[in-house]
């Protein structure tokens, strides 16, 4: 069995325990995102049983024919919500599409909702009809637990404990439903399955993968495997929250091989924790001070970071 590889923390020491507690999460998910940028928490509070019920529906849908699946493809909303062919997405600076296919979950918010004029309607597959009911539930499960530590990296940077929270409330988060197929036989197997790259946005929390092949670079220039126990989210911090905080929470360059140099595919769910459109990632000025007085990062909004990215992965 493998070792846990990164840092682990509970939040329910958070939720649940003393100040010392409390002090202490703080202390090591914030080490943990400024050096390595990833660390791994349990007692997170979403359901494993929905998370596998979540996988057995994907892999249902992923076994349909491919033009049942290209039936739910919007390109007009430039894959914000539904079904992503296999290979149109590809890293930002590489040439190569990532050898896989995906689904996206966005938020839905009540009728007459001002964002309702701004976020795509959600797609559901007609042919699984609990699609929707567990992967809606799942979302709010995830995003529960990314609210608790977006209040923890903000107590960790000395800003108030829902300065981050509060850009995020029905921020265009999304969960990503991602399939690697097997390996083509025209590929060495050993292919990089997801090219390296840093997430877009604040945070992400990864749903424990069906199999391994998770790795971020460490500052050394190499590779270092993500192993975490059953049971367990990895949380990663993206490009959005590194510019807010001038570079204090690290976004990690990251990628999916396939370690075992098999064929089998692989199934993760990623949720994406976005801010709404119009909010700053100006860096902060508390968070400028704490690195020397130099603002390392640029002014720019949410919004139009996210255009920017999309376009150079080639979403947009």
């Amino acid at each position: 069995m493998s070792q846990q590889s990164i840092p682990l923390v509970s939040l329910r020491s958070y939720t649940h325990g003393s100040a010392n507690d409390r002090d202490r999460f703080v202390s090591t998910l914030g080490s943990a995102l400024t050096d390595l940028g990833f660390f791994s928490v349990e007692d997170h509070g979403v359901d494993m049983r929905l998370i596998d019920k979540a996988y057995s529906i994907a892999q249902e849908f992923y076994e349909l024919p491919e033009e049942k699946k290209r039936q739910y493809e919007n390109l007009a909303i430039k894959g914000q919500r539904g079904y992503i062919s296999y290979g149109r997405e590809h890293a930002k600076g590489s040439k190569s599409a990532d050898l896989k296919e995906f689904w996206h979950v966005g938020r839905e918010l009540p009728a007459g909702h001002e964002l309702n004029k701004v976020y795509p309607e959600n797609i559901w597959p007609t042919e699984i009809p609990e699609f929707k009911t567990v992967f809606l539930e799942l979302y709010r499960q995830i995003e529960q637990c990314a609210m608790t530590i977006l209040e923890a990296c903000a107590l960790y940077v000395d800003e108030s404990k829902d300065r981050f929270t509060s850009i995020a409330t029905n921020g265009n988060s999304i969960l990503r439903v991602i399939h690697y197929p097997p390996v083509p036989t025209d590929r060495d197997p050993a292919s990089i399955r997801a090219a390296a790259h840093e997430d877009i946005n604040l945070i992400t929390l990864l749903c424990e993968a069906t199999t391994g092949g998770l790795e971020l670079l460490q500052r050394d220039g190499t590779w270092k495997a993500i192993h975490v126990l059953k049971g367990q989210i990895v949380c990663d911090t993206g490009d959005m929250i590194q510019n807010i905080s001038n570079g204090i929470l690290r976004s990690t360059t990251h990628r999916v091989v396939n370690p075992d140099n098999s064929r089998e595919r692989r199934f993760s769910m990623p949720f994406f924790v976005h801010p709404r459109a119009e909010v700053s990632l100006n860096p902060l000025e508390s968070c400028i001070k704490r690195q020397g007085g130099k603002k390392r990062f640029r002014d720019i909004t949410a919004g139009d970071y996210l255009m920017e990215r999309l376009r150079e992965i080639g979403l947009y």
